[in-house]
């Protein structure tokens, strides 16, 4: 039990014992002032008036644990949409460089600490994956064609990870299962890797050529 539902606890507890001992003291009032005139009809007024303060302070109280609950959990979720939109650019800005230094590893280590704080555990389960084939393919300071394939192929599914850990409740609610939305971001990723594989960089002219040009 939370410290906040425990004092929530607490004041109703209070509020009802109080509620209750007033109620008992107001009926018995109730009865007594039955000679007086109108004396019954303003005890009514009175009960009526704490049954009423007291709902109202009971909703209020609800919705007010139900405002708070719902700004952390949207703290939380611009926290981890922050450190994984800065994890992302990161890694494409490694994987353009034509070599690994040694600054590279020590800022992904950090952001390795990052993520410990408030990623999901498949996150940090797929993120595991991903490293593994870094750090096997750093190796020699840079990566490979093929290594490069294989670490655009952990991070599709590194991806899948977050988009479940960030709106995995909008999907459910639009009908969509996890494994559609990870057969779409995978065949994507296929797709991409394709065009590179296929794309070749344009030839520089002949020199003969480059002096007719000009």
């Amino acid at each position: 039990m939370t410290k906040l539902t425990r004092q929530n606890f607490l004041y109703m507890l209070l509020t009802a014992i109080i509620f209750t001992s007033g109620y008992l003291y107001l009926r018995y009032a109730y009865y007594v002032a039955e000679p007086v005139p109108f004396a019954q009809e303003i005890v009514l007024v009175v009960l009526g008036t704490l049954a009423t303060i007291l709902i109202t302070a009971i909703l209020l109280n609800k919705q007010t644990e139900v405002e708070l609950t719902k700004e952390q959990s949207i703290k939380f979720i611009e926290l981890k949409s922050a450190l994984y939109t800065e994890l992302l650019n990161y890694l494409e800005e490694l994987f353009h460089r034509p070599r690994i230094r040694g600054d590279d590893i020590i800022k992904l280590q950090f952001l390795t600490h990052k993520l410990a704080i408030s990623a999901s555990h498949d996150v940090l389960h797929q993120y595991q994956q991903l490293l593994q084939i870094f750090a096997e393919s750093a190796k020699d300071h840079q990566f490979s064609h093929r290594e490069r394939d294989d670490l655009h192929a952990a991070l599709a599914h590194l991806t899948v990870k977050i988009r479940q850990d960030l709106v995995g409740d909008i999907d459910e609610q639009a009908d969509l299962t996890a494994s559609e939305v990870e057969h779409q971001v995978l065949q994507n990723c296929d797709l991409t890797l394709s065009a590179y594989d296929n794309y070749e960089l344009p030839k520089d002219p002949p020199n003969d050529a480059r002096h007719r040009s000009q």
